[in-house]
């Protein structure tokens, strides 16, 4: 973890603190917002409680999906295909009323 640390002083620093660690196997994580879908495949899942209240550190390979609500909008909106939607979502930052304005001006 540390370089130069002893990792039985650590873990022996976070028992007298009452912080607990486990290690949790996923095998993908998925954060669902309004917009879109954060996709982290291949994860290190740790669970962290201290005090009673629970964290989780993730790391992995980040992806993002969006809606497929709006991907299907645009397509009706802007008569596009699906990938031209999806390439104007990611331009605009996943905002879709900015997706259908750029492929409508285009």
């Amino acid at each position: 973890m540390f370089p130069g640390i002893n990792q039985k002083q650590i873990e022996k620093a976070m028992k007298q603190m009452n912080i607990k660690q486990e290690n949790i196997d996923a095998e993908e994580v998925i954060i669902k917002t309004s917009e879109k879908n954060i996709v982290i495949k291949n994860p290190n899942v740790v669970k962290i409680d201290m005090h009673g209240n629970e964290s989780f550190q993730i790391t992995g390979d980040v992806s993002e999906e969006f809606n497929e609500e709006d991907i299907k909008t645009i397509i009706q909106q802007t008569k596009c295909s699906r990938e031209e939607a999806v390439k104007a979502l990611e331009e605009n930052n996943g905002d879709l009323a900015e997706a259908i304005i750029s492929l409508k001006n285009s």
